[in-house]
C-alpha cells in the first residue's frame, strides 16, 4: 500500500534508493525491514515515517508497539537503526528533513523508543536536536556495546601483530598441530548452513531467535554476493561456524558459535582467524564490525569501543506521555544523558 506517511501504520513506505548517511550496512536498506515485517517483527503494524526538506527525504522504518507507542523496526540480529535518506548528500536538508519526518510523526504518536542507534555519522546528537525542534521531549542514554575494528593504515599482519600475545600463540599452536580443518563459503551452501544450526543448537548459546529469518537473511546476502561464512571440521565432523557478511568496506560478523566438547582445539578461534585474514586480504575491508554486545572475547580482535543508544522521545502534546516522560528524566538525572 502507498500513502502519503501518515495515514496508516502499516503503510510499506520505504524506497529502494534510502539510504544511511556514511558507511552502508545490510541493516539500512529496505529489504531488510521488508524482511523483518515479512517475519512478524512489525508488530501491531509498520509505518515508515517520512520527513522532507528541499531534494531530500528522511525515512525512520518503525513498527507500532501499542497504542501511541512506535519503535524503530529492529529485531535482535539487527547492529543498529538510523535514518535513511533519499537525495542529494546536502547536510542542512538532511536536518531539516529529519526534524520535519519527527514533526509529521507528533500528529499519530505520544512516544517514541529507538533503540540500538550507533555512535556514528553524528548520532545519536542529530537526532535528538531533530526531536528537539520539532518539539518534543527527548534523551539519549548508553545503553549497550559496539567493538570493531579500524583497519586504517593497517595491514593483515600489522593488525595481527597488534594483537593480544596469548590470542596469538593460541592461533599459531593450534593450526600448527593441525586437527582442525577449515572450509569458507562466499555462495549460500545448504549442507553448511545445515551445520551451522546443528552446531548452534549444540553450544552453549541460547536458543536461536528465529532460524528461518536468518536463513532468509544469508540467502539474500549470498544473492547480492556479500556472504562469507566459515566452517571447522574436526575429523570431518563440523564443530564451529561463523556467519558474516561484507559490504561498503566493512566485515559484519552476525552469528559464531561452535560445540562445547570442541575446545580443546580451539576451532572457533581458528575459524575467526581465517576469516579476518580472508576480509582484510581478499575483500580489502577497512571495518569489521563485531555488532552488538560486551563479549569480552570481542577485545581480543577489535580495536575500537563505543557505546550504543537508546533514544526515548515523549510528545508533550499527548497526556498519555507525560507519566512514562516524567519517571524517563527522573532517571537521567542519574545518568549520562544527551
Amino acid at each position: 500500500m502507498q500513502g502519503n506517511g501518515e495515514d496508516h501504520a502499516n503503510d510499506i513506505l520505504l524506497p529502494a534508493t534510502a539510504r544511511a548517511a556514511g558507511f552502508a550496512s545490510p541493516f539500512d536498506r529496505a529489504e531488510w525491514f521488508d524482511l523483518l515485517a515479512a517475519h512478524g517483527f512489525a508488530g501491531q503494524g509498520r509505518h515508515d515515517a517520512r520527513g522532507d526538506c528541499g531534494a531530500v527525504s528522511a525515512w525512520l522504518p518503525l513498527h507500532l508497539e501499542k497504542p501511541g507507542h512506535f519503535s524503530g523496526l529492529t529485531c535482535w540480529y539487527s547492529f543498529g537503526i538510523r535514518p535513511l535518506y533519499d537525495g542529494p548528500a546536502h547536510p542542512g536538508e538532511r536536518g531539516g528533513a529529519l526534524s520535519d519526518l519527527f514533526a509529521r510523526l507528533k500528529r499519530r504518536a505520544a512516544r517514541l523508543t529507538l533503540y540500538p542507534v550507533p555512535e556514528v555519522d553524528g548520532l545519536p546528537g542529530d537526532l535528538a536536536i531533530a526531536l528537539r525542534k520539532a518539539g518534543w521531549w527527548a534523551r539519549a542514554t548508553p545503553a549497550g556495546d559496539r567493538h570493531w575494528l579500524d583497519l586504517t593504515g593497517l595491514t593483515h599482519d600489522l593488525w595481527w601483530e597488534s594483537r593480544p600475545g596469548a590470542l596469538r600463540s593460541t592461533v599459531r599452536r593450534k593450526a600448527k598441530k593441525g586437527v582442525v580443518d577449515i572450509a569458507l563459503f562466499t555462495r549460500f551452501d545448504a549442507d553448511a548452513w545445515a551445520a551451522y544450526e546443528a552446531i548452534y543448537a549444540a553450544s552453549w548459546k541460547p536458543e536461536e531467535g528465529d532460524p528461518a529469518l536468518l536463513r532468509a537473511f544469508a540467502e539474500a546476502e549470498a544473492a547480492r554476493g556479500a556472504l562469507r561464512m566459515g566452517l571447522a571440521r574436526i575429523e570431518g565432523r563440523p564443530v564451529a561456524a561463523q556467519f558474516w557478511t561484507v559490504e561498503d568496506g566493512t566485515a559484519f560478523i552476525h552469528k559464531l558459535a561452535h560445540v562445547e566438547d570442541s575446545l580443546k582445539a580451539s576451532p572457533g578461534t581458528l575459524l575467526s582467524a581465517a576469516l579476518f585474514r580472508h576480509a582484510i586480504e581478499v575483500d580489502g575491508v577497512a571495518r569489521v564490525d563485531f555488532g552488538t554486545g560486551n563479549d569480552a572475547y570481542k577485545r581480543d580482535w577489535m580495536n575500537r569501543h563505543d557505546p550504543l543508544w537508546r533514544i526515548e522521545a515523549f510528545n508533550p502534546a499527548r497526556i498519555a506521555a507525560w507519566g512514562p516522560a516524567f519517571k524517563a528524566f527522573a532517571r537521567s538525572l542519574i545518568r549520562k544523558d544527551i
